[in-house]
């Protein structure tokens, strides 16, 4: 029987000590082809810095939401919520940096993390998530999870393995439905 995942939001200390694991993730993701941003040659080093030096001001600052999935004590994926949004956008937060450890992949954790970082949207206000993404894997999860897809933007970013420029696809949710029914009878 698969083991259920436990999803934790982080805090910027048990950031810290989940950074190197985190570092290893991101580093085999990028590894394995993943379009998260990073390119070859990579390394854990430049994992830890995205870590510490990206990720964990925002995460200090509270413009960004860091959830992890752990398999018993393993962190086996994460996924963050951009909340730094423009004071005309203060109903929406992109969707950022869902990655899952190669060896942990087909167990349900990346549904399980998007449906976990779509209710921290909710509890922060945040009704139209947006995101973007490079694979039709990832984006036939999305569109499962109701994600609508806007378009592609061709040679948006390098490729993580080879020296060409890959297009991304646009895509977006709406939940205005779940904010209503999160809202306290009046």
């Amino acid at each position: 029987m698969p083991e259920t995942p436990s999803i934790v939001a982080l805090d910027p200390r048990s950031l810290s000590a989940a950074t190197p694991a985190l570092a290893e993730i991101l580093n085999a993701c990028v590894h394995g082809g993943a379009s998260v941003g990073f390119v070859l040659p990579y390394d854990a080093v430049k994992g830890r810095a995205f870590w510490s030096e990206k990720t964990a001001p925002a995460l200090a600052a509270g413009t960004r939401v860091v959830l992890i999935a752990k398999l018993g004590e393993a962190i086996a994926g994460s996924v963050q919520l951009n909340l730094d949004t423009m004071p005309n956008q203060p109903h929406r937060a992109d969707v950022m940096k869902l990655m899952i450890d190669p060896r942990y992949r087909r167990r349900g954790l990346a549904r399980a993390l998007m449906t976990a970082i779509e209710g921290e949207a909710i509890s922060a206000r945040r009704w139209l998530l947006t995101l973007d993404t490079a694979g039709e894997a990832a984006e036939r999860l999305y569109h499962s999870l109701g994600y609508v897809r806007v378009g592609a933007i061709p040679f948006y970013a390098r490729d993580p393995l080879v020296d060409r420029f890959d297009a991304t696809t646009i895509m977006y949710k709406d939940l205005r439905s779940r904010l209503d029914e999160a809202r306290p009878p009046a």
